[in-house]
């Protein structure tokens, strides 16, 4: 039954997904997006920073901790975008053909939408489990890149970089698979599928390498009940950063964040208010 339910809903939300009209577009299609804005604000005379959100593996825009994060940034004068990746639920693309290279093409792309328009002022990209790792290599290729802004701020929530090794090892999220001669796809949860494509990109990506690239202030929070991504993960975060990161472990708090959400998103705020001026 609990089967048959997660069928019946990937359904009605594809076909959502099918009526929709999308202003960004990834290499899986058109990325659904949404905007929130801070109270009374007014995008033809007003300005303010944005904070570009980026959710993890499976998950979407909708899902925590990303709508509470977006409303907290809002209530200090900071818009945000936060969208779903191709391939997860209402964005176009199949979930068997998301990799992290793809994920990468989807944040520029959100990226090049950002800073563009009028009333932004200064960009940060924060991304929790593998969108902490998108976000991370996301900053670093930005740095390199001939843009018309630069990242001002990162803030990664549980930072998956764990997935490397989880393909090299054959063992991701609960299922294994030879990591030499790995399947056309592997099952993870009963019913999301992940391609070769994926574990074959995952396994040769040098997340640090890239993410070192960028060198502006950097918040990493971590939950200590985090039975998914290790706090192993956001320490080599932290040793990449050095000195320009700031690490954050809340006591008692899962991978997903659904705890103490308000106080992280309070985190984040604080962070990005003092960073984004």
């Amino acid at each position: 039954m609990k089967r048959l339910i997660t069928t019946i809903l990937i359904a009605c939300l594809t076909s959502l997904a099918w009526c929709k009209e999308y202003t960004v577009y990834g290499p899986q299609g058109g990325l659904d997006i949404t905007i929130t804005l801070p109270n009374n604000f007014n995008t033809a005379t007003d300005s303010c920073p944005m904070v570009i959100l980026m959710h993890g593996i499976f998950a979407s825009k909708d899902i925590t901790p990303m709508p509470t994060i977006a409303k907290e940034l809002a209530k200090k004068g900071i818009a945000s975008i936060r969208f779903t990746f191709g391939g997860h639920w209402t964005s176009e693309g199949e979930m068997v053909k998301m990799t992290i290279a793809k994920e990468l093409e989807d944040a520029q792309a959100m990226w090049t939408y950002a800073e563009q328009l009028p009333y932004i002022t200064q960009i940060g990209l924060l991304g929790h489990s593998q969108g902490g790792v998108i976000a991370s290599m996301t900053a670093g290729i930005l740095t390199q890149k001939d843009t018309h802004k630069k990242p001002s701020a990162l803030a990664l929530l549980a930072p998956a970089s764990i997935l490397k090794d989880a393909c090299l090892n054959g063992h991701i999220l609960g299922t294994k698979f030879d990591p030499i001669n790995p399947p056309e796809y592997i099952r993870c949860f009963g019913s999301m599928k992940l391609g070769k494509e994926y574990i074959r990109y995952a396994q040769q990506m040098d997340v640090f390498a890239t993410a070192q690239a960028y060198k502006g202030p950097v918040q990493i929070i971590h939950g200590s009940n985090d039975k998914i991504v290790p706090l192993s993960c956001s320490q080599d975060f932290k040793n990449t950063y050095g000195n320009q990161a700031q690490m954050t472990i809340v006591p008692n708090e899962n991978h997903r964040l659904s705890k103490h959400t308000k106080h992280i998103a309070q985190l984040v705020t604080t962070f990005f208010l003092q960073q984004l001026q």
